[in-house]
């Protein structure tokens, strides 16, 4: 359990340097010719595929893996409280797992397949890259609904165990209600899900890191008490 806990700390602090890299990466060197032809658009994605792949399966794969040791670790975290929505909670984390992994291998692997049919024909390319894209974005990147429920649902459960910082907790309500808010087409709220989520996911590893340290300075005193 103390173990988990401290693998559930690195990897919501990991998961918020994920985001940033990501923001950045895209913020500052992604150049993609939104208004150029067929070919433009596909000949620029084929000469920057390794670096788009790579930070695809960072956003995605590796977020997704690491997303599923932290709603392991909270779910522990909030068991014993016997709230039925940390349970409820759990289960929407479980899901967002999956549609986050799914989403990266299928972009992915369809930019290769997409890349690959340039010869043939750049404007069937980029059909079949615009419909992967909209497969993307609708299981894991423009829609957060899923993630926003298991934010929400697991801050309101610490919220009433008093688990946690209340502070940290009524952040994690914050960042649940935006990420619901997802479901309208807008990416000013998607990019808001993103940017309190990492605050969030700071705060929540430094609390979980804190919490067992703390646990671990403490069992000495309790053992020499007891003595």
């Amino acid at each position: 359990m103390k173990y988990l806990q401290k693998l559930a700390g690195i990897s919501a602090i990991f998961e918020a340097l994920i985001y940033i890299v990501a923001f950045t990466y895209f913020a500052a060197f992604w150049s993609f010719p939104s208004a150029g032809s067929s070919t433009e658009k596909m000949t620029y994605l084929a000469e920057n595929q390794l670096i788009f792949s790579t930070i695809y399966f960072l956003m995605y794969v590796v977020f997704g893996v690491l997303l599923a040791v932290l709603v392991i670790g909270l779910h522990e975290k909030l068991k014993h409280t016997k709230n039925p929505a940390i349970a409820i909670g759990s289960l929407f984390g479980a899901i967002w797992v999956g549609l986050v992994i799914a989403s990266g291998m299928i972009s992915n692997i369809g930019l290769a397949y997409a890349i690959d049919l340039m010869d043939a024909s750049p404007e069937k390319a980029f059909d079949v890259w615009t419909i992967v894209s909209l497969i993307t974005e609708s299981l894991g990147g423009g829609n957060e609904l899923v993630g926003g429920l298991w934010v929400l649902l697991v801050s309101v459960t610490a919220l009433q165990a008093r688990v946690f910082s209340q502070t940290l907790n009524y952040l994690g309500l914050l960042v649940g209600v935006a990420g619901i808010a997802t479901i309208y087409p807008d990416d000013t709220l998607t990019e808001i899900f993103g940017v309190t989520q990492i605050g969030w996911f700071i705060w929540l590893g430094i609390c979980l890191l804190t919490q067992e340290n703390a646990n671990k300075s403490s069992q000495p005193t309790a053992n020499a008490s007891a003595d």
